[in-house]
C-alpha cells in the first residue's frame, strides 16, 4: 500500500503543477502542531526563490486548486507559506479498512530485495555472556527483523570469539589440572572420549583462573602461546579439547540466546575464516596492497580527503602471529563467496568504529568485498548503572546477563502477584514475558549509538514509556475484544468508523503512521523510532478508551467501528513488539 504522505503527495504535486510550479515542491510531512493540522507542506517556501515569488502567494495558488481533494477535508494558508491538511474523516477510515485487510497491515514490501546479513554477536565461547553483549544481542536482532519485514532476505551471524590466546589458555589450564587425560599424550592414536572433560561451569572457571596466573606467571604464559600455536597449527588432541569447548559453549551460548528471543542463522566463527588467511595474505603481498612496517604487515587505508589520521590496517604482528583485522579481513571473504550479500551491518560496540572503518577500507580497496556491496558499521553506546558508569553488580563486579534477566523477571513476578490479576502458576510465565519487554525496550527505545541508564526501577513500571507499559496496553484491547467476542459475536468484516470524536480521530492518525514507521526504521537502521510511535499509539488508545464507552455504546454501527479500530490498533502494536524481539500475554 502507498503510505497516506504519499497519497498526500500525489494530490499537492498535481496542484503545483497546474498552478505553474515544479512537482517537486510537493513534498508532505506531518505536522510539528497537531493543534493546527495534521499533515503540513513546505514547498512554496523552498520555491520561492526559484519563481521569485512570495511563498504565501505560491501557496494560494495550490490551495485554490485542492478544494476538490479526493483526500484532504481542509486546507489552509499560514504565513510565510505554510500549506497546512486535515484528513477526510471518511477517507483515513477507508485506508485504516484496507490496512486491515492487507497482511502486512500497509507495509509495502521491497521491490528488490537484497541478500543482507547482521554480525550482531560476537561472545568468546568459554566465558559466560554479561550484561556487555545485550546490546549487540537486542539490537542486532531487531534490525534483522525489520529488514525481513520490509521483504529483504537476512543472516543474522553469532561470529563467536573461537580462535585465539584464551584458547591456548584453557588448553593449558586443563593440561596441568588433568594431566592424565588422552589429549596431552603425544603418543595416543586411538579415539578420543566423545563426553567433554568439563562442564560449562567448570569451563567459566578454568578460563578467569588461566588467564590470571599468566598475568603473573611468565612460563605459564609462555606454555600458553604454545599451546594456542600448536592448536592453529592442527595439533590433533588440541583440536579435540577445542571441539569440546565449542560443543559446551555453544549449548550453554543457545540456552541464554533463547531466554532473550534472539536466533542466529550462522553459528560461524573466527576459526570459521582460518583457513583463508594464508591465501590472503600472500595475495595482498604478491599484488602490492600489504607491506611491512616496523616489521608488522599493512594495508595502508588512509584518503586524501580525511581529515584525521586513520591509521594502516595491520594484518599480521612482527612475529607472524593474526589480528581481528586479519580474521575480520578473512571472514568477509569466506561471507562473500558464500552469500554474495548485497549489505552487511556489523552491531558492535562504537568504540570499535576505528577498527572497522580501517577494515572496511581495506576489504575494498583490495578487492576483497565488491565495491558494489556496503559495509555498514552500526555502533551502540554504553548501558550504565545509575551512577552512569557501566552497569555492575552490586558487589561492583560484571553482571552475568542470566542474573540481570533473572532478576527482572523476578521484579516482574512480584509486580504481578502483588496486583492478583494472573494466577499464581501463569503469574511466573508472564512475568518473563513482562521482564523480557522490559529489558529490550528499556535498551531499544535509545538510540544506539548513545549511552543510557538501565533503570530496573522505570523499566519494569507499568506506567510510562516501558516495555510492560505498551504490553499493558495490548492486554487491555485483548480484554475488550475477548469481553464482546465472548458473548457470541463476531470481530469479521468489521470496518472503521470516520471518526467522529476527537480522541477517536487521533488514535486514527496515529494508527495510519505504521507503515511510514517502518520503512523509516529500516532505512535508518533505528528500532528506537518503532518505540517512539508505539508508546504514541499506545497513549492515543489509552486516551480514546478513557474517553469512550466501547462495549456500553448503544448505537451498534458505531461500537463496530470502535472495535474495528481497535483490532487494528492490537495487530498494529503486535507487529511492532515482534520486530523489537517480544511478545504479550494474554493477561498481566
Amino acid at each position: 500500500m502507498k503510505k497516506i504522505v504519499d497519497l498526500l503527495a500525489e494530490e499537492l504535486a498535481e496542484a503545483f503543477e497546474g498552478a505553474g510550479y515544479d512537482r517537486s515542491l510537493a513534498r508532505v510531512t506531518l505536522s510539528n502542531r497537531p493543534d493546527l493540522c495534521e499533515y503540513q507542506c513546505n514547498g512554496a517556501m523552498a520555491g520561492a526563490k526559484a519563481y521569485k515569488k512570495a511563498p504565501v502567494m505560491i501557496a494560494n495558488d495550490v490551495a485554490a486548486r485542492l478544494k476538490d481533494s479526493v483526500y484532504m477535508e481542509d486546507v489552509q494558508v499560514v504565513n510565510p507559506g505554510f500549506i497546512n491538511i486535515r484528513l477526510r474523516p471518511e477517507k483515513l477510515a477507508s485506508y485504516l479498512d484496507e490496512m486491515k485487510q492487507d497482511g502486512e497491515l500497509g507495509v509495502e514490501k521491497t521491490k528488490t530485495p537484497q541478500m543482507i546479513m547482521v554480525d550482531y554477536g560476537g561472545p568468546n565461547v568459554a566465558k559466560p555472556l554479561h550484561v556487555g553483549h545485550l546490546r549487540s544481542a537486542i539490537i542486532g536482532e531487531s534490525v534483522k527483523r525489520i529488514a525481513r519485514k520490509m521483504g529483504h532476505k537476512v543472516l543474522g551471524d553469532i561470529h563467536l570469539g573461537d580462535w585465539g590466546y584464551q584458547m591456548g589458555l584453557i588448553i593449558t589450564e586443563l593440561k596441568e589440572r588433568k594431566p592424565e587425560l588422552p589429549y596431552f599424550d603425544e603418543a595416543f592414536e586411538g579415539e578420543y572420549p566423545q563426553e567433554a572433560p568439563f562442564t560449562i561451569g567448570e569451563l567459566e572457571e578454568i578460563y578467569p583462573a588461566a588467564s590470571a596466573r599468566a598475568k603473573e606467571d611468565e612460563v605459564y604464559r609462555e606454555a600458553a602461546l604454545n599451546a594456542t600455536y600448536l592448536l592453529q597449527n592442527g595439533h590433533k588432541g588440541y583440536m579435540a579439547v577445542w571441539r569440546h569447548i565449542m560443543n559446551v559453549s555453544v549449548a550453554d551460548l543457545k540456552k541464554n540466546y533463547r531466554n532473550l528471543n534472539v536466533e542466529f542463522d550462522l553459528w560461524k566463527g573466527e576459526a570459521d575464516a582460518q583457513e583463508l588467511i594464508p591465501d590472503m595474505i600472500e595475495r595482498l603481498k604478491k599484488e602490492g596492497y600489504a607491506h611491512v612496517d616496523e616489521g608488522a604487515l599493512v594495508i595502508d587505508v588512509q584518503k586524501e580527503s580525511d581529515t584525521k589520521e586513520i591509521p594502516p590496517c595491520m594484518i599480521q604482528k612482527s612475529d607472524g602471529a593474526s589480528l581481528y583485522g586479519t580474521t575480520d579481513l578473512a571472514t568477509l571473504i569466506q561471507r562473500v563467496r558464500d552469500y554474495q550479500p548485497d549489505r552487511i551491518v556489523y552491531v558492535v560496540d562504537k568504540r570499535q568504529e576505528l577498527h572497522f572503518v580501517q577494515v572496511f577500507r581495506a576489504a575494498k580497496k583490495t578487492g576483497i568485498v565488491p565495491e558494489e556491496t556496503t559495509l555498514q558499521f552500526l555502533g551502540f553506546g554504553t548501558m550504565n548503572g545509575k551512577d552512569g558508569k557501566p552497569f555492575k553488580t552490586r558487589e561492583g563486579g560484571v553482571m552475568r546477563l542470566e542474573n540481570l534477566i533473572g532478576e527482572i523477571e523476578d521484579e516482574m513476578y512480584q509486580k504481578i502477584t502483588d496486583n492478583r490479576t494472573v494466577e499464581a502458576d501463569e503469574a511466573r510465565s508472564t512475568a518473563k514475558i513482562v521482564g523480557l519487554s522490559a529489558i529490550k525496550y528499556g535498551d531499544l527505545s535509545n538510540q544506539a549509538s548513545k549511552d543510557y541508564v538501565f533503570d530496573v526501577d522505570r523499566f519494569t513500571s507499568f506506567e510510562g514509556n516501558t516495555g510492560p507499559y505498551i504490553l499493558y496496553t495490548i492486554v487491555r484491547i485483548k480484554s475488550i475484544l475477548n469481553k464482546y467476542t465472548a458473548e457470541g459475536a463476531s470481530l469479521s468484516g468489521l470496518t472503521v468508523n470516520g471518526a467522529a470524536g476527537e480522541s477517536e480521530k487521533a488514535l486514527m492518525l496515529e494508527a495510519v503512521k505504521y507503515n511510514e514507521v517502518m520503512e523509516t526504521a529500516y532505512e535508518e537502521l533505528a528500532p528506537h523510532k518503532i518505540c517512539a510511535y508505539i508508546y504514541d499509539l499506545a497513549n492515543s488508545f489509552n486516551r480514546f478508551y478513557h474517553e469512550t464507552k466501547i462495549l456500553t455504546e448503544e448505537n451498534e454501527e458505531t461500537k463496530k467501528g470502535y472495535l474495528a479500530l481497535l483490532v487494528l490498533t492490537k495487530e498494529i502494536l503486535e507487529s511492532c513488539i515482534d520486530v523489537l524481539g517480544f511478545e504479550a500475554p494474554e493477561r498481566m
